[in-house]
């Protein structure tokens, strides 16, 4: 089978299309044949190994798993022994970055793991893009206790994190003001956001309007800006561990301190988290958007693409050609 294969970590060019062995699973290990994987920052982050923290989850000198691909669409091609809860042929999608492994044609789970059964009424391409920006965007949403009738700013709105907790925070009854490049205002207003600022034409940070929570899911701001905008018993959160890795610091201190208050929680997924995500996805109140897809073959051209800061959403990898995948 085809993989996109790195022996270390370093730029996108160190990846490489290779012709691997088919793995086989074990008893309670399923063979998902991959429809379609997202690139993203996740897979950017580990690859790059830009923050040496990461090295401590996939190898300190070289990656452990050298297949990356966390999200993924596709079909189980076969099922362990003691698999009980999936059989072949299912379509399947899910998030896992704990070994990765869906840039290849075909990818190894655990019957644990963060994947479940594609809900009817959605493609292969649209379950491939449901899980990595979402369940980010869940993990902060949670953490923050996010409920309806809360004012909440989400700087990033077209990003696959920023995009999809738009529409999450909104399926709780909240109201989101969103910041976004001016080309793409009228894209994150159609994905549910109460107002939407350009970032070109305005500070969001100067604003007169005060916030539960700001969530920033760009990383392009701090705490120390965004402390005007909030209420006297406010929420900043971010997507990265700001200069100085100061978020991490600062998640530490503020919640004894009282009044305004930064969170950075470690992010989780599960079964029933994928679960409930896809069950939006198919009550049409969250819509991942997609920016471009590639073949395996382009695996670096989608890799540059995805950590350039241009992306709108999600990049795609198209492995198979059939009727059901697109």
């Amino acid at each position: 089978m085809k993989a996109a294969v790195y022996h270390s970590y370093g730029p996108p060019e160190v990846v490489q299309v290779k012709d691997v062995d088919v793995p086989v699973p074990k008893e309670n290990e399923v063979l998902v044949r991959v429809h379609f994987a997202s690139v993203n920052r996740t897979d950017t982050g580990f690859r790059s190994a830009e923050y040496f923290i990461s090295r401590f989850f996939s190898g300190l000198l070289t990656p452990k798993y050298q297949v990356l691909g966390c999200e993924f669409s596709g079909v189980v091609e076969k099922a362990g022994t003691k698999v009980t809860d999936f059989k072949v042929g299912e379509r399947v999608f899910g998030f896992n970055d704990e070994r990765f492994g869906a840039h290849a044609e075909y990818m190894l789970l655990r019957e644990k793991d963060a994947f479940v059964q594609i809900p009817d009424g959605i493609d292969f391409k649209t379950a491939s893009a449901i899980s990595e920006g979402a369940h980010y965007a869940l993990c902060n949403i949670r953490a923050a206790k996010i409920v309806a009738g809360q004012n909440i700013l989400v700087n990033g709105g077209t990003g696959a994190i920023g995009s999809a907790a738009i529409q999450i925070i909104k399926h709780f009854g909240a109201r989101v003001t969103a910041v976004c490049p001016s080309a793409y205002v009228d894209t994150v207003l159609s994905l549910g956001a109460d107002e939407v600022i350009a970032f070109e034409n305005k500070d969001f940070t100067q604003l007169n309007e005060k916030f539960d929570v700001v969530f920033d899911a760009v990383g392009k701001s701090t705490f120390g800006k965004c402390k005007r905008i909030l209420k006297e018993k406010g929420i900043y959160m971010s997507t990265e561990l700001g200069p100085g890795a100061q978020n991490v610091f600062l998640a530490m201190i503020t919640p004894f301190l009282g009044g305004k208050r930064l969170l950075f929680p470690l992010p989780s997924v599960s079964k029933d988290d994928i679960r409930f995500l896809g069950g939006l996805t198919a009550a049409g109140k969250l819509r991942p958007l997609i920016d471009r897809v590639y073949t395996i073959d382009q695996i670096v051209e989608a890799h540059r693409y995805a950590q350039s800061g241009q992306k709108i959403g999600n990049v795609l990898v198209k492995f198979f050609d059939s009727a059901s995948g697109d």
